[in-house]
């Protein structure tokens, strides 16, 4: 009910300013002070709603009356009391004028040229109403936008970029160590010199050369920062961000194992340290050679060595180009492009990997020719003790991994240039 006290305290201030103008009618003083008293008495309970609306109007009309007759204008009061009125009568419903925006209909029944809209009326009559904003999901903090009140569907983790395939640790051979370089005796020459003998003859005498080759274990590292905070709200990223840096180790080792320079703190990759294509024969056979033909005569170079290759490096690309080649009838010279044949050519797997650089390849004796000797595989470490991370509440994560590459016969590798081996 005291929500009412407002309305009715201006309906009691009107009528004691007429009394007031009145000269102080004493009849009238009496009939606001009794109004004034009803007002006290709704402040308690809702019963007393309807004798106030109902003595309201009796004084409403009593003081207009004496008003009149007293020579005062009533028409600017009139209008406000009718005013005070509608709004008892909103309130009575559990409505309020000033919280709820009209629409445009309420606003054109309360417009006073609305009164003249009857059964006979003619013509044509004009409102002006005000623009109601309507409610959107825009968050540009214009009227009626309410997109901040719709909470986003946040998804676990994060879309990550793409991963290129990592194809070479597969086929060389594993090992490990707990040195910081790997020492292994290596033959270099042989003379065989067996033959035949007769009764009593001196034998022949072979040698064999030897060197004492070392590779050193590198170290691939990387590193990134985070603030404690959100590895704290997001358990889950710190997870993701150890897969990444995983994968940035394994890419750069990819590269590493068969690109590395040999230099400065790079590991000697298969590919620098391979033999250079030379045909090892030229064919006699008609027609005009193609990329096919080029690797098969890499991999007879190979076996004319005494190694069995066992696998084919090409640029995903190029390995895609070979798969295109057709015959003189517009046949596919492979299974075509329904085969769910692996990867292979002359019986032999191919590895595509984008750390080959296009149009070149690769033919080797990947387990008998090269090894691997991990000294620590990629870790993740997580830090707050570096620089000035604990003053700004970041860490680190240190990815980080140890390994040699040992090239045992690089003559077990044969690498070429396309465009240079079929114009030659």
């Amino acid at each position: 009910m005291k929500r009412y006290l407002p309305v009715m305290a201006l309906a009691a201030i009107v009528l004691i300013a007429a009394v007031a103008v009145m000269g102080f009618d004493y009849s009238a003083v009496a009939h606001a002070h009794g109004f004034a008293g009803t007002i006290a008495d709704a402040a308690g309970g809702a019963a007393a709603t309807e004798e106030l609306m109902r003595q309201f109007k009796a004084h409403n009309s009593d003081v207009l009356t004496k008003l009149e007759a007293a020579g005062v204008e009533t028409k600017g009061l009139a209008a406000r009391m009718t005013e005070i009125e509608q709004r008892m009568t909103q309130l009575k419903h559990g409505g309020s004028a000033d919280l709820v925006a009209d629409s445009w209909g309420a606003q054109v029944i309360r417009n006073d040229a609305a009164k003249a809209l009857n059964s006979t009326f003619k013509g044509r009559m004009r409102f002006d109403v005000k623009t109601t904003a309507t409610l959107t999901s825009a968050s540009g903090g214009a009227a009626g936008d309410a997109g901040a009140l719709v909470r986003p569907d946040r998804q676990a983790g994060f879309i990550e970029l793409a991963r290129r395939k990592l194809r070479m640790r597969d086929v060389l051979a594993p090992g490990s160590t707990t040195s910081n370089s790997i020492e292994w005796p290596r033959q270099t020459a042989r003379s065989n010199n067996a033959a035949t003998v007769a009764e009593a003859a001196l034998k022949p005498q072979s040698d064999m050369t030897f060197d004492m080759p070392t590779w050193p274990v590198r170290t691939l590292a990387t590193w990134i920062l985070a603030s404690r905070q959100i590895l704290d709200d997001a358990a889950a990223l710190q997870s993701a961000i150890d897969a990444e840096l995983r994968f940035m180790l394994a890419d750069t080792e990819d590269g590493q194992l068969l690109n590395g320079a040999g230099t400065g703190t790079d590991l000697l990759g298969v590919y620098t340290a391979a033999t250079a294509f030379s045909a090892p024969f030229v064919p006699t056979a008609a027609g005009s050679v193609n990329q096919i033909d080029i690797l098969l005569m890499a991999i007879a170079q190979l076996q004319n060595a005494d190694y069995d290759p066992d696998f084919i490096a090409l640029n995903p690309l190029d390995w895609a180009d070979i798969l295109l080649v057709k015959d003189d009838q517009g046949k596919y010279v492979g299974d075509g492009p329904f085969s769910q044949q692996a990867a292979l050519l002359w019986t032999l797997p191919v590895v595509t990997t984008k750390s080959m650089t296009r149009r070149k390849f690769m033919v080797g004796s990947g387990k008998r020719g090269a090894q691997i000797f991990d000294r620590q595989e990629a870790t993740v470490e997580v830090s707050t003790e570096d620089s000035d991370n604990f003053r700004k509440n970041l860490v680190t994560l240190l990815a980080e991994e140890r390994l040699a590459l040992v090239i045992k016969r690089a003559d077990s590798f044969v690498k070429g240039d396309f465009d240079a081996a079929l114009a030659s």
